[in-house]
């Protein structure tokens, strides 16, 4: 099987999942790139990971609290076992975008089910998941829309509808945004209840008639007696709006952007790109799996190898996918969970509505020092299957040079590009040992270990913190 057919696979499913084992790349290679494509694209074609085995071993997972950090350890098990990656990557995709922390909410099975929203619907069509989330409880309280009231607009839905979730800055003015928010006014939820003895209650979309301005209103130069419904069909027929979607979608699958507030002043870094998707777009009135089919076998994303920088998120489930081990959900999961915040990405939390900066600035000295320690504790576990896998490989070739020792470990942990210089230090690195061996018991503990700390050292690489 050619080395590019499995890099590209590799590449695909860094970014339509969340990395995959050599084993599943080279059966996916088998299959072709296209029809791999189309079988992410089609996740109900495979069996969704079963939630009631976690909570039957893992009960508090039902009703998680405000635990920090633990409310996101049904998430991530999904994130490590789904059989459709692509879904899972879509809803944090979409919890990117319409950003909701349960650090207000103060609930984490509201956030949660905005989570199970967007598996069912983050590849469907925009308009409906976007009238479906200004009907999320977690939503409206986040965004203080029951607060909007006929006789007393509160315009903070309407402005980040409109800002971060649809059209983007420099696309509307300060009264499109008290009309939108006007429109909105009695989309609320039924009454807060008090905590129950496992959490909060759950809560429900309420349309309250009475509370509603039904007066006309003047919005993006349409006027009449708008509702949400109308707005959100307005915003949809702009061009604003499908530019800012495809942007969106460039810089979470293609290549990291500036952040999304500066994106009215810096122009895309590949104009022709989000040309591309936008037509998608335009073309399938909004169906975002008929834009994901286009830019997945788009020339610019296969091209744009390792030129994102992997979300905490996407370094914690990628790692765990690859080393295995986790498919039973036994103690740990919650300590697990909070890896990604520890890596400054808290899943269900995010800093404010304006989301996670990205790309570089997922970067510090602390974090940088959590991606590696986890990482290397992870891939030094000469113990998990994945792991073995990896050794298992590297003994079926036989007595190894130090170069191949090198090129052989690199290969199956991306394969992985590194500059000349970064291979040459590994290899000085590894010289001291010689030759991998595995001809006698002393060998094959020799080189085992060998193997821990090589992999170690490449998963602390630049290369392997960008997919």
């Amino acid at each position: 099987m050619a080395r590019e057919d499995i890099a590209l696979m590799a590449h695909l499913m860094r970014r339509a999942g969340f990395g995959a084992t050599r084993d599943e790349v080279e059966a996916r290679a088998r299959q072709g790139y296209e029809a791999t494509v189309e079988d992410l694209l089609h996740p109900e074609n495979h069996e969704a990971v079963d939630r009631f085995d976690l909570i039957r071993f893992q009960p508090w997972t039902w009703r998680p609290g405000t635990i920090q950090g633990m409310g996101a350890a049904e998430w991530l098990y999904f994130m490590i076992n789904t059989q459709r990656p692509l879904e899972e990557k879509m809803a944090l995709f979409w919890h990117q975008v319409f950003a909701t922390g349960v650090s207000k909410v103060d609930h984490y099975d509201e956030v949660n089910d905005m989570v199970i929203l967007f598996r069912e619907k983050g590849m469907g069509n925009y308009p409906e998941l976007l009238a479906e989330l200004a009907k999320s409880p977690a939503m409206i309280y986040w965004l203080d829309n029951c607060e909007n009231h006929a006789d007393a607009v509160n315009e903070n839905w309407g402005r980040e509808l409109l800002e971060l979730f649809s059209m983007g800055v420099g696309n509307y003015t300060e009264t499109d945004v008290r009309e939108c928010s006007r429109a909105f006014t009695g989309w609320t939820f039924t009454p807060k209840l008090p905590r129950g003895p496992l959490g909060r209650f759950d809560w429900f979309f309420e349309y309250r008639d009475e509370d509603h301005d039904d007066t006309d209103k003047t919005f993006l130069g349409r006027t009449g007696r708008f509702n949400g419904e109308d707005i959100i069909d307005i915003i949809c027929q702009e061009t604003a709006t499908i530019r800012f979607l495809a942007r969106h979608l460039y810089n979470f699958f293609v290549a990291d952007e500036a952040q999304v507030p500066a994106w009215s002043v810096t122009p895309p870094k590949d104009p022709a790109a989000i040309d591309i998707l936008t037509r998608a777009l335009r073309d399938s009135n909004y169906d975002i799996r008929a834009a994901l089919r286009v830019l997945f076998n788009s020339d610019f994303f296969k091209n744009a190898r390792y030129s994102h920088l992997k979300s905490p998120a996407e370094v914690v489930a990628g790692t765990l996918r690859l080393v295995g081990g986790n498919e039973f959900p036994g103690p740990g999961i919650g300590e697990m969970a909070r890896q990604p915040g520890y890596m400054g990405q808290d899943l269900l939390n995010p800093p404010s509505v304006e989301g996670w900066h990205t790309g570089t600035e997922w970067i510090n000295s602390g974090s940088l020092m959590r991606r590696i320690n986890f990482t290397a504790s992870m891939v030094g576990d000469t113990n998990l299957p994945g792991v073995q896998d990896i050794i298992r490989r590297l003994r079926a070739k036989g007595t190894l040079s130090t170069e191949q020792f090198v090129d052989a470990c690199l290969d199956l942990m991306g394969p992985l590009e590194v500059p000349a210089q970064i291979r040459q230090e590994l290899v000085e690195h590894a010289s001291p040992g010689g030759s991998l061996r595995w001809a006698t018991n002393k060998d094959e503990e020799s080189s085992t270990a060998r193997v821990s700390e090589l992999l170690q050292l490449i998963v602390s690489l630049r290369n392997y913190q960008y997919a």
